[in-house]
């Protein structure tokens, strides 16, 4: 089987691409070639649309990995022939039909709530006095405050997308769970990688984990990448 050698990181809302940054420096000394996508986050459709476009690009097959919202952009884009495997880091695992809004919707008891401010002009926003203790508690401050401060308007319209056919129902997944994310609870977490049937490893961390821990996230993606390197 041709190794696996590509790596596609997908963003989630209220960020851009940069916060990959990390797990980026880690695959690449490590020989991968790792594209990052940046999502418009205006709708579902249109973040899957930016995802598609960088996979037609590539020169072989991938592990297309999404954080948070970014789950359900690469449940919905992993159809695409280039995509060997995905890889969900403390992300939404849409089913058919179900949305950001559908998964959010009974979160568990006493789940911590997300700060979002009520929509603006169509966006969301995080609170950002909040904005670091629920989204980056184990982020120093000073880059916790920076990110706070360069929110990327979310748009109410992606919440609402819904995934026609997941991708993970066709293709291997693996998934990273943060123990201590206050974004997405734990426990959701642990049940939508089951219902995937991901290869699920836990870690302590917030919900930018992708910025905290940037080796273990890329230790996954390898994981994935290597483990489909395996097989005949």
């Amino acid at each position: 089987m041709t190794a696996i050698r590509n790596v596609v990181l997908v963003h989630g809302g209220f960020v851009d691409g940069s916060g990959w940054q990390g797990v980026y420096d880690h695959l690449s000394a490590d020989g991968y070639q790792v594209a990052v996508v940046q999502n418009p986050t205006l709708s579902l459709a249109g973040d899957v649309a930016a995802t598609r476009q960088v996979l037609d690009a590539l020169d072989g097959p991938a592990v297309l990995v999404g954080h948070s919202y970014g789950g359900a952009v690469i449940t919905e884009a992993g159809s695409h022939p280039n995509v060997a495997a995905l890889a969900y880091i403390t992300a939404f695992a849409p089913d058919k039909g179900e949305s950001v809004n559908t998964l959010i919707a009974d979160p568990p008891p006493g789940a911590p709530v997300p700060p979002i401010l009520p929509p603006r002009d169509g966006y969301l926003f995080l609170d950002r006095e909040k904005f670091a203790a629920s989204f980056a508690a184990d982020v120093p401050g000073n880059v916790a405050a920076f990110m706070a401060d360069s929110q990327v308007p979310w748009g109410v319209d992606a919440l609402g997308g819904t995934v026609t056919q997941p991708a993970w129902q066709t293709k291997p997944s693996w998934y990273l769970v943060a123990a201590d994310d206050r974004m997405i609870p734990p426990a959701a977490q642990r049940a939508m990688a089951q219902r995937a049937g991901a290869t699920v490893s836990e870690t302590p961390g917030s919900h930018a984990v992708y910025v905290s821990r940037p080796a273990v996230v890329a230790a996954v993606i390898a994981q994935a990448a290597q483990g489909l390197n395996g097989q005949s």
